[in-house]
């Protein structure tokens, strides 16, 4: 009850984009077509890792989380972002405003620290392709999701109960599409500058940590890949890093412009923009990236069709 102090508001109004009310119609039909997109696709991945044996690797074990993971993230914003959008009545309660804030911290920084599990499983593979199977077993990688979801529940639990903490004054207004830390630490009224210093320290190693590693690993990745003679071998292996280098550009540059800066010096849209790109059009794109530049996942892919219209 802690989290309940005495100068909270009942619920927030999200103006979103009050300013510029025509984009409110078209930005609502975007979110339509792309929620159900974003679930079919990662379903889609799911399924087709769980029911095709020579996707039964720990690649796939990731790309399983991975998936699941973006299902629960575009999930715990798109659905209050719709009803807002389709209504005259923009507001969330206290209550949802703080259930939203675990939920979308904890999938945020477990998808950084995923992201990079994965860079690791292919520098194992590209690197080390003779111990793969030794060193990436079975154990190893539910270790390592296991931990990475405790690191991000743990971010969450921690980072956002902060937050809460912090006096807002009656103020009920957020200029924003749903509920973010930096936003209401930026609203907050009350000296928040130890707030500024916490964010700033655990995005350090939710999300800087984490590039610096991804960005380790293919280092490594690509001197590997240049002492490859053929242009086949080089090709193959390539292809198998690339879907998942422009994943994490897609996450982590979004990521980076709005949690890796104090909150106070945010400018007014960038929150609104920011989180449309990292939480509906990432997740959104993911399983179609992977899909169309993985021969193994668009081979399962059509037997799962074809097989559920033999079945029909």
């Amino acid at each position: 009850m802690a989290l309940f102090n005495g100068s909270h508001p009942e619920e927030f109004i999200l103006l979103g984009f009050a300013d510029l009310p025509w984009l409110e119609l078209p930005l609502f039909i975007i979110l339509l077509i792309t929620y159900p997109t974003a679930m079919m696709g990662n379903i889609a991945i799911i399924l087709v890792s769980k029911l095709d044996p020579r996707l039964h690797s720990p690649m796939y074990f990731f790309l399983t989380n991975l998936s699941f993971l973006d299902i629960c993230y575009t999930t715990s914003i798109v659905p209050q972002m719709l009803f807002n959008l389709g209504s005259s009545k923009k507001t969330i309660s206290y209550v949802g405003c703080a259930v939203q804030l675990y939920l979308f911290s904890t999938m945020g920084a477990t998808e950084c620290l995923l992201l990079a599990v994965m860079s690791f499983d292919r520098y194992v593979a590209i690197c080390r392709p003779l111990h793969y199977t030794l060193i990436m077993s079975q154990h190893l990688c539910i270790l390592l999701v296991s931990t990475v979801w405790l690191c991000g529940i743990t971010y969450a639990l921690s980072e956002v109960t902060f937050t809460l903490q912090l006096p807002l004054c009656g103020i009920s207004k957020l200029d924003h599409l749903l509920c973010e830390i930096p936003v209401l630490i930026k609203i907050a009224c009350g000296e928040k500058a130890a707030n500024e210093l916490a964010l700033s320290v655990a995005c350090t190693f939710i999300i800087a940590v984490p590039l610096c590693l991804i960005l380790a690993s293919y280092a490594s990745i690509g001197r590997a890949i240049f002492q490859i003679k053929s242009s086949e071998g080089r090709k193959k292996a390539f292809g198998t890093c690339s879907s998942h280098i422009v994943i994490v550009l897609l996450f982590y540059c979004p990521a980076i412009s709005m949690y890796l800066q104090p909150p106070s010096s945010i400018s007014r849209d960038q929150p609104k923009f920011m989180a449309l790109f990292y939480g509906v059009v990432t997740p959104t794109l993911n399983p179609f990236i992977y899909t169309l530049r993985n021969k193994d996942v668009k081979g399962a892919l059509g037997n799962l069709i074809r097989s559920i219209f033999c079945f029909k």
